[in-house]
């Protein structure tokens, strides 16, 4: 009997490590992705994201001319045209990134520029024509935008490095320093003269 015993108890033992094997075995096979799958997802995201500051960028050109109208002081107006020319050569050389992609240059609607665009645009509403405190607002609404932009091609450019796409990185960086630039001119203006004229400004 104590015999019959030890013999089933071997069995049983036999038969879980053999489980256990096998339930190691398709963990190994089926955990994660090979590194081309990761790369290729990496990749999917990449395309998406330049699709999403793809529509910020063209929908940005829509409302530069707007901020350029509606500024009173010379300076800032001057630097929305600026702007609006730094903005489109952007756009082309978003396509250029497309390109050497092998894909379609093709936005996808960017709630977060749309929103930001659409808070810089009632600041028009907001403020009275010709003060220099319509100037600080849009200012203010201008560099939240060129701080979105930072972020988003700060974070393109760091994905292409690590993807490997040298050229597309040296592009998007390019952009990235301009983005910066025009964020210190705004900076520049709205402490060289501007706040100082709407703090004299009586409501």
């Amino acid at each position: 009997m104590q015999l019959a015993r030890q013999i089933q108890q071997l069995k049983s033992t036999k038969i879980m490590e053999k489980a256990s094997k096998k339930s190691t075995g398709t963990k190994k096979q089926t955990s994660g992705y090979t590194q081309e799958e990761n790369n290729s997802m990496l990749q999917e995201l990449f395309i998406d994201e330049l699709r999403d500051i793809y529509w910020a960028e063209k929908h940005l050109v829509k409302s530069l001319p707007k901020l350029e109208k509606a500024a009173s002081s010379e300076e800032l107006a001057n630097a929305f045209a600026e702007h609006l020319a730094v903005t489109q050569e952007q756009v082309s050389r978003l396509e250029q990134v497309f390109e050497i992609l092998g894909e379609k240059p093709r936005g996808k609607k960017c709630e977060a520029m749309e929103g930001l665009v659409m808070e810089a645009e009632s600041v028009i509403e907001d403020t009275e024509e010709g003060t220099s405190t319509r100037d600080v607002a849009l200012i203010i609404a201008a560099q939240k935008v060129e701080h979105y932009e930072i972020a988003a091609y700060g974070g393109l450019a760091t994905l292409a490095k690590t993807m490997g796409k040298t050229e597309i990185k040296d592009l998007l960086g390019q952009t990235l320093d301009e983005e910066k630039e025009t964020d210190e001119i705004l900076t520049q203006l709205a402490e060289s003269s501007i706040n100082q004229s709407a703090s004299q400004e009586q409501a």
